[in-house]
């Protein structure tokens, strides 16, 4: 689905894509799109690939998804109710509509792909055209005769950076958030940990030494280059994962910086939980719905394992997190595997450390090139 690439170590696509420029719909009065540059290549593809109506039903599909963004407006109407709210990417259309029976005074809903006109009429069939001004541009080339309470988007791609969406919700951050505004999500948390999937492995790479009783052995080389180059998007559970997860990066969408966007480096360091292969590394995310007053459960890429889960078992029952974890009800995001040409064996307790940098393509910004490297330290046993 969709457009892939995550390169190096790199891949992938998710369902959806966002702002494309055109003609204001709705109030023109409030606003409307300026002189729009021309679009590069890539973005007329990845805004095209999101007029596509089956993106949108597997996005809205995912309950967890959904449940969490209509939870946190929820949550949050005593800062919604009365105010000026701004979607970025709305898609159908769906998260304005929940914002305007929060009772927002006024939605601006921004969407570049062509759903933007189906996403008119659903604000016209809920009887919210008072309330809801969908733009069918670009947020970078629209012009709003007034500052916003809110903004409010679904930017996260697989391995939560790919599409690089958020840096267009920052560009809305700093040019229409009235100072103290509420961002959702608020913050951000990329999760990594080395994984075992012999199964996986087995099935993609050693299939090929017997096929029906005929040696293609001389496929197996094509087959690791294959499982190896481009990351996976596919669903694992906590049995896969073998060490307690180190934080890749966390991000405050109230201070990050699209500067920052450009390439994350990290460096890693965790313990085998258990003896078995390492057969690559997995990534999985979550965020935050908090106000900027409030505190987030920031998780520094050196803290302890043992820190991270005892941060998350001290959260409130009124805190608002969309998960894609392992352990956690399944998303639309998967997971985002990141498999090894051959498997490591690694011992109980063996330490695993490395580094990883994420950038984005000079090609192709909506692309990723990720370099991930790991090395094998020495065994610790408790006495």
């Amino acid at each position: 689905m969709l457009p892939s690439h995550l390169n190096g170590h790199s891949a992938v696509g998710r369902r959806r894509p966002r702002l494309s420029a055109a003609a204001a719909s709705g109030d023109s009065a409030a606003a409307g799109v300026g002189a729009a540059a021309p679009l590069e290549e890539h973005d007329r593809i990845y805004f095209q690939s999101y007029s596509h109506l089956g993106i949108h039903e597997a996005m809205i599909k995912d309950r967890v998804r959904t449940d969490a963004y209509h939870t946190a407006i929820m949550r949050h109407q005593k800062f919604i109710e009365g105010k000026v709210v701004l979607d970025v990417g709305c898609g159908t259309g769906i998260l304005s509509v929940f914002c305007a029976r929060a009772g927002a005074k006024r939605v601006y809903a921004i969407e570049a792909s062509e759903i933007a006109v189906q996403a008119r009429e659903i604000v016209k069939a809920n009887n919210l055209t008072d309330q809801v001004v969908v733009i069918h541009g670009r947020v970078e080339d629209v012009d709003l005769e007034e500052k916003v309470d809110v903004i409010i988007s679904e930017w996260m791609g697989y391995m939560l950076l790919y599409e690089s969406m958020l840096p267009s919700v920052l560009f809305a951050r700093d040019r229409w958030l009235k100072p103290g505004g509420l961002i959702l999500p608020s913050h951000a948390t990329l999760f990594m940990a080395p994984i075992t999937n012999p199964e996986r492995y087995e099935g993609s790479v050693d299939f090929w030494r017997d096929v029906y009783g005929i040696n293609m052995s001389a496929l197996v080389p094509l087959a690791k280059k294959f499982t190896s180059e481009e990351p996976s998007i596919e669903t694992i559970g906590g049995e896969n994962v073998i060490s307690w997860p180190a934080v890749f990066k966390h991000i405050d969408c109230y201070n990050f910086t699209a500067e920052e966007f450009k390439s994350i480096t990290t460096k890693y360091k965790v313990s085998s939980m258990m003896l078995a292969p390492i057969h690559g590394f997995g990534f999985w995310f979550e965020v935050e719905f908090n106000g900027p007053a409030e505190s987030s459960h920031n998780f520094p890429s050196n803290l302890d394992p043992l820190e991270i889960i005892q941060k998350k078992r001290r959260r409130s029952s009124e805190d608002t997190v969309l998960s894609t974890a392992p352990e956690d009800e399944p998303t639309h995001w998967q997971q985002t595997i990141l498999y090894f040409p051959d498997p490591i064996e690694v011992k109980q307790d063996q330490i695993i450390e490395g580094s990883v940098t994420v950038s984005q393509s000079e090609e192709n910004p909506r692309f990723l090139n990720i370099h991930l490297e790991c090395t094998l330290g020495v065994v610790y046993h408790n006495e």
